[in-house]
């Protein structure tokens, strides 16, 4: 016998598909330690590089819960379930962290902006923080006192591979006398030996490095975020079936006010630094 009414089945049959997802994705939002989506089910492994600074990780120690992006870890976990001891660590150069493929992670925090090309190889859960960039220089640098980027593109400039330090380099600020480093102790190795005139690096870094790293530089202006990079996300394997569960976590630390507080106590920026718009 004929379907008098198939469009109706078919809205029926849809209407009862997309009630099941949903309830299926609601359902992912929530788990325990022993949660079989996890890599190492009764443990939290996230991964971060080698080195790590300050103000993201105090003492190149993430298990000691001081530091912006440790402390939002614990907070996360505490948040997900996990005691402090079932949080486990992964240390890996960026470039690991942000290739596409397996991962020996669950996530990863590390200061990884989310950006549209990024987004095509791994996952990223929603922005927790976004920062301005910074330029760093030493005394003399023919980028102190610039006005403007056609001014900074004069200078000889330099970023770690990888990064969108020098994406923004290259693309936002059209920068063509740029070279490229392992790491950021290279780029500041460079800058002491007089090879390039200046870098660039998000504020909480530049602040770090201005102090520590590289005390004889300073900051000599901030500049605007670059369009394309939506902020910081916490990276995922492609495909991850953790993200709904952790973004879920991630977003009652935001709505809650812990990641601001975690801002205020870690990420301080100097209002009155110089801005070059553009």
């Amino acid at each position: 016998m004929s379907d008098r009414f198939p469009m109706i089945r078919a809205l029926a049959t849809g209407a009862m598909m997309a009630a099941t997802l949903a309830f299926a994705a609601q359902a992912q939002e929530t788990g325990t330690p022993d949660d079989a989506r996890l890599l190492h089910p009764g443990m939290l492994t996230v991964g971060t590089s080698d080195p790590v600074y300050p103000p993201w990780m105090m003492n190149d120690s993430p298990e000691s819960g001081e530091g912006f992006e440790s402390a939002l870890i614990y907070a996360l976990a505490d948040q997900m379930g996990f005691a402090h001891d079932q949080v486990q660590w992964v240390r890996l150069t960026f470039e690991q962290i942000i290739a596409p493929g397996d991962k020996p992670f669950d996530f990863a925090i590390n200061q990884v902006s989310v950006t549209p090309a990024r987004a095509e190889v791994v996952g990223f859960s929603q922005v927790y923080y976004q920062s301005d960039k910074a330029v760093i220089a030493l005394p003399g640098s023919p980028v102190i006192g610039a006005s403007s980027f056609a001014d900074l593109r004069a200078a000889r400039w330099g970023a770690a591979i990888g990064t969108t330090d020098l994406a923004y380099l290259e693309n936002v600020m059209g920068a063509t006398d740029v070279a490229v480093y392992d790491d950021q102790v290279g780029v500041f190795q460079a800058m002491q030996a007089g090879q390039i005139d200046a870098t660039v690096a998000a504020v909480p870094t530049a602040l770090f490095a201005t102090a520590v790293q590289l005390p004889e530089a300073s900051i000599v202006a901030i500049l605007p975020p670059d369009a394309n990079d939506e902020g910081h996300g916490l990276l995922f394997p492609q495909g991850s079936a953790l993200i709904p569960w952790v973004d879920a976590a991630l977003t009652h630390l935001i709505e809650a006010g812990t990641v601001q507080e975690l801002v205020n106590t870690w990420l301080v920026a100097d209002p009155t630094l110089p801005i070059i718009a553009e």
